[in-house]
């Protein structure tokens, strides 16, 4: 079975950092993704996912990351169900997220990035090329 999913966004406010009573970090965050088409009205809409992180990565995108920041965030989807304050069942589906790669320069407030990127894995902030524009599609490797 294959549970694999990607997502590039923004996010939509600062990331909650808290530790499990085990002492273990998660984070968690919600992430704004553009749809790839605009209506006719001409209003771009959005997609809101919630995402959660755990351990060392989990620290390193609350230390390093804000609201309004480009991220791509690599996981799995999982979908659970809870009972409410209110004694209503809830089901939830959120990414769990295994690998976030930060997409915003350092020095970017939320503006739209350069496409410059350092990655976050266990501590990783190693810069990655500017890859420039995409190729077209029919000079894609796939």
């Amino acid at each position: 079975m294959l549970n694999q999913v990607v997502v590039i966004g923004r996010l939509v406010a600062d990331p909650e950092l808290r530790q499990t009573p085990s002492g273990k970090s998660v984070a968690s965050f919600r992430l704004a993704v553009d749809r790839d088409w605009v209506p006719q009205g001409g209003k771009r809409e959005a997609d809101f996912f919630s995402v959660t992180i755990w351990g060392t990565v989990a620290e390193n995108v609350a230390q390093h990351q804000r609201k309004g920041k480009l991220v791509c965030v690599a996981g799995r989807l999982q979908s659970r169900t809870y009972e409410g304050k209110d004694g209503q069942k809830r089901s939830v589906v959120e990414i769990v997220g295994e690998r976030v790669q930060y997409l915003s320069p350092k020095d970017d407030s939320g503006d739209r990035g350069n496409g410059r990127s350092s990655a976050a894995r266990g501590g990783s902030g190693q810069q990655s090329e500017d890859y420039g524009e995409e190729p077209p599609d029919d000079e894609a490797p796939f």
